[in-house]
């Protein structure tokens, strides 16, 4: 059978320009995408949705334990349909961090399953990955491997453990693992998060750092484009994050999530960064001493943790009435409240109003609380339906969060890394060791903080 000539050339020419055509069509459609009808991915994410609707259902049929047992972490859970069959890890696990963010299980069924269609995001990432995101663009949908979905299933209890530790973590809050099985098709591992980028109306850049340099830029979107390009570090330089009193416990809970990361044994993580101005009015209000006392107290006190329901909860997050802008460290609100007894700001005690004096009594009876606050590096949260990610600096309001935590650093991996040291010996690359990547990540928070 011949298999060379000029008709073969000619059909290796067509599947080269068609496949370059579709590349270039790619990235022209860098962004958010509705998922129509005519969608390659309109049937997945329809029984997507079926799919987690009942699977929420479940959860809200089935009130959760005061205690997650083992059993909860091993737990599968199967539903079969006419045309799919999906499975559920580890329900009880994640809707007990639903729960501990705040989170109702109507309000995240609802997004999962409303109405309107999913979007799709195309990014300029190196990940096979599809990415989709709910109407409402508050949770992110990921495809992943099944060794990528192994590692959470099996890291799930110290990862929960991390949270309740650190209930201000900066970490991506996983919210479901699922797989999806459809006729004649290979089966799916998705997973479900929260957003970091949300609500993202006014966001005017968004980044992806990784610490180094090598494969660190991305062409900006035109000026004037509505092309959604997330940028990287080559991007950001002669840029800071502007955070002032934020900035200690910034650095800080860096530090702690990447040195979680490091006992994890993995790499190429990344922090997302996005920001946008202040509104005018956020700029110029200021807090007052009883709003102070009240943020830190709600930051302090909440309704259940990630392990348990009847600890602590992990947001705090605030009443509508008092989403002012953040300003403020817990610490120095108990500063203000040792300046006024001593009288160092001119202020005369007896003209406090009694209800003042009684809260600033209250606010110095619990220590304890106090200093819980700091060993678990809080700090007082915007009022947001996503307020772990949300910090206010004076001028920019700022959306964190670290990703992507699912690179082992294995045999693989080595071998990458010694090959970048001698095909790129003066280059910064992010195939390192874990605590070289925890080391120059932090460096570059650090050097790039104010």
């Amino acid at each position: 059978m011949e298999t060379s000539g000029p008709s073969v050339s000619r059909r290796r020419r067509t599947v080269k320009k068609r496949w370059w055509g579709r590349l270039r069509q790619q990235w022209k459609l860098l962004g958010l995408f509705e998922i129509d009808q005519q969608h390659e991915f309109y049937s997945l994410t329809c029984m997507m949705k079926e799919g987690l609707y009942a699977a929420v259902q479940n959860t809200i049929d089935n009130p959760l334990p005061d205690e997650l047992s083992e059993d909860d972490y091993n737990l599968e859970v199967t539903q079969i349909y006419k045309d799919f069959r999906m499975e559920t890890y580890a329900g009880p696990v994640f809707a007990s961090l639903r729960r501990s963010l705040g989170m109702t299980e109507k309000e995240y069924q609802q997004s999962l399953s409303s109405e309107g269609s999913y979007l799709q995001f195309i990014s300029n990432s190196k990940s096979k990955a599809d990415f989709f995101l709910t109407n409402d663009k508050r949770f992110f949908l990921k495809t992943q491997s099944k060794r990528e979905v192994r590692f959470l299933l099996s890291n799930l209890r110290i990862y929960m453990e991390h949270l309740e530790k650190y209930p201000h973590s900066l970490l991506v809050k996983f919210l479901g693992v699922h797989r999806i099985k459809m006729a004649h098709q290979r089966m799916k591992y998705f997973i479900v998060m929260q957003s970091v980028f949300y609500p993202d109306d006014r966001i005017t850049a968004r980044y992806d750092i990784k610490g180094c340099e090598m494969s660190r830029w991305t062409d900006p979107a035109p000026e004037g484009s509505q092309i959604i390009v997330v940028l990287k570090d080559l991007n950001f330089e002669g840029q800071f994050i502007k955070l002032d009193q934020q900035c200690p416990w910034f650095l800080r809970q860096v530090e702690i999530d990447t040195a979680f990361l490091q006992t994890l044994n993995v790499l190429d993580y990344s922090l997302l960064l996005a920001h946008q101005p202040l509104h005018q009015d956020e700029l110029s209000q200021t807090l007052s001493f009883a709003t102070l006392i009240m943020r830190a107290k709600k930051s302090v006190n909440a309704t259940s943790s990630p392990t348990h329901a009847t600890l602590p909860s992990v947001p705090g997050v605030v009443t509508e009435e008092d989403s002012t802008p953040l300003s403020s460290e817990l610490y120095s609100t108990q500063r203000h409240i040792t300046d006024m007894h001593c009288g160092n700001d001119g202020t005369d005690i007896a003209s406090f109003e009694e209800d003042e004096i009684e809260q600033t009594a209250r606010v110095g009876a619990e220590s304890a609380d106090l200093q819980m606050f700091q060993a678990q590096n809080r700090r007082l949260l915007p009022n947001f339906k996503n307020p772990l990610h949300v910090i206010d600096g004076p001028e920019q309001r700022y959306f964190i969060g670290i990703i992507d935590i699912f690179t082992v650093y294995g045999f693989k991996k080595r071998l990458e890394h010694l090959w970048k040291r001698l095909r790129y010996p003066r280059q910064t690359f992010s195939t390192v060791s874990p605590p070289a990547y925890c080391h120059r990540l932090c460096q570059w928070v650090h050097d790039h903080t104010k």
